[in-house]
């Protein structure tokens, strides 16, 4: 049973998982009413985004260590006074430079907050627990990409654009009043390793080329040749780094964890569904703005039918993994994904709205399944002394995906471009058509991964249902 304390912990690293989630993605819808208070073209605004996303995938694999080396509750607590008061320094921008440079120092204590306070609420949780402590820190940032759209159409269209940073004081303040009296400082432990520089230098610079490769794709117009380049230069960087940290004696990130199935299951699963959980959010506004001219309000209340989709599951969600296992939950979920995926691509200006918000509601329920059972069979077969190097791990993948979710999006409906202008009675929805059944597609390799994992993997999590807990104790009397 969880106690109070353990689970007002995991609500407040959901919090801030919350905030963490929202700033990556508000920001976007009020790029024409930024660039003109700053004085540039809306298309700069992407930068805005990007330094924000880059600098979370350059920082968290420092995570881990930082915890081991200053402990976590003062990494925790530092980590959201940063994010807080950078929030703070944003809103009051005058220039882009300032706010980008800003954004970066939001980045930096973002990708402390989340990684760190997550291994925190896992590290000290007895096995069976974690399923629920997991739910308890998911779902709120599932709910931000979604809410992100209405959220901000309604601030740009009735406010400033400044409080889309603003709204970060209260929060924060409020978190960091919280942690500091919820959260203990540790005991000493071990003494800890050098900082592995060299693992630092690969990874990081790695995955910022890697997030700067999708932040290229995602901007109309680039051309492929600086995408090339960036691209092979993170996946040249990416290799050297694994080959580095598989080497090392003390490496920054413990890629040898991968060894454990069900850790690797939730890396290459759950790293393809994030792709596409973070992409289709993002082409759901525009398919309802672009092609159907909805305005921003309207179309960001049916993407928030999402939302209500992750929550209805939520109740339900440890019953069903423990009646049922991880293995036939993350192959169903795959398969709503893939259904309501394919379902967007037919949707029309005309289709009831009440049919929309279905679709949008039963996706909402598969992604937020999914991504509980592949964040909670993570750490289910992974010893209490490595939770650290998983969690870190994790995080940073889950991260990447993320970033690239967008960047696939783009890709898939630049794909369907050709299509779109072959047909322009249909007044853009094809080209949306086909970026929708491009993300199914690549939604069936997580099901895939899920088909192949054994029939029991992640069982030491689970609380068996009462069938098979007479199963098993008529095994061991026979015994």
């Amino acid at each position: 049973m969880i106690d109070a304390k353990h689970r007002n912990t995991a609500l407040l690293v959901a919090g801030c998982f919350f905030m963490e989630n929202l700033d990556g993605t508000i920001v976007s819808t009020a790029a024409p009413r930024m660039g003109a208070s700053l004085d540039v073209a809306p298309t700069a605004i992407g930068l805005v985004v990007t330094a924000y996303l880059v600098t979370l995938a350059v920082l968290i694999p420092l995570s881990g260590w930082l915890t081991a080396r200053f402990g976590t509750r003062r990494v925790f607590l530092t980590a959201i006074a940063v994010f807080t008061l950078s929030s703070l320094g944003c809103a009051l921008s005058t220039s882009l430079g300032e706010l980008v440079a800003l954004r970066v120092v939001q980045g930096a204590g973002g990708a402390m907050m989340v990684p760190v306070g997550r291994v925190m609420v896992v590290a000290g949780a007895d096995k069976r627990d974690i399923p629920r402590i997991v739910s308890y820190v998911v779902w709120p940032g599932l709910v931000a990409p979604v809410l992100a759209p209405l959220l901000g159409g309604l601030i740009t269209t009735y406010a400033d654009w400044r409080w889309m940073f603003l709204i970060n004081l209260p929060l924060g303040a409020l978190a960091f009043a919280v942690a500091r009296r919820l959260i203990d400082a540790a005991p000493a432990g071990a003494a800890v390793p050098p900082l592995d520089w060299w693992g630092v230098a690969l990874a990081s610079t790695g995955l910022g080329a890697l997030t700067w490769t999708a932040h290229l794709l995602s901007e109309p117009g680039t051309p492929w040749v600086p995408v090339a380049l960036a691209g092979g230069l993170a996946v040249t960087l990416l290799a050297a780094s694994a080959r580095h940290l598989l080497r090392a004696e003390a490496p920054l990130m413990d890629l040898r964890i991968l060894k454990v199935p069900t850790f690797r299951a939730s890396v290459s699963g759950g790293s393809v569904f994030w792709v596409v959980v973070a992409a289709v959010p993002f082409l759901l506004p525009l398919l309802f703005q672009e092609a159907f001219g909805w305005s921003a309000v309207k179309s960001g209340a049916l993407v928030l039918c999402v939302f209500v989709g992750n929550i209805a599951v939520k109740p339900a969600a440890n019953r069903l993994l423990d009646r049922f296992g991880f293995r036939p939950l993350l192959i169903g979920a795959g398969l709503g994904v893939t259904a309501t995926t394919t379902a967007c691509a037919f949707l029309t200006a005309r289709t009831p709205l009440a049919l929309i918000a279905a679709v949008a509601v039963v996706g909402g329920a598969a992604r937020s399944l999914g991504l509980t059972c592949y964040q909670v069979i993570a750490f289910a077969d992974v010893p209490a002394e490595r939770m650290r190097h998983a969690g870190t791990l994790q995080a940073t993948v889950q991260q990447a995906a993320a970033g690239l979710g967008v960047a696939a999006a783009t890709v898939a409906l630049r794909a369907g471009g050709p299509v779109g202008d072959a047909l322009p009675d249909a007044g853009g929805a094809t080209a949306y058509g086909v970026a929708f059944c491009l993300l199914a597609v690549l939604s069936l390799a997580a099901v895939a991964g899920a088909l192949r994992l054994r029939p029991g993997a992640g069982d030491a999590v689970r609380r068996p249902a009462r069938g098979e807990r007479e199963e098993t104790r008529e095994r061991s009397g026979a015994r």
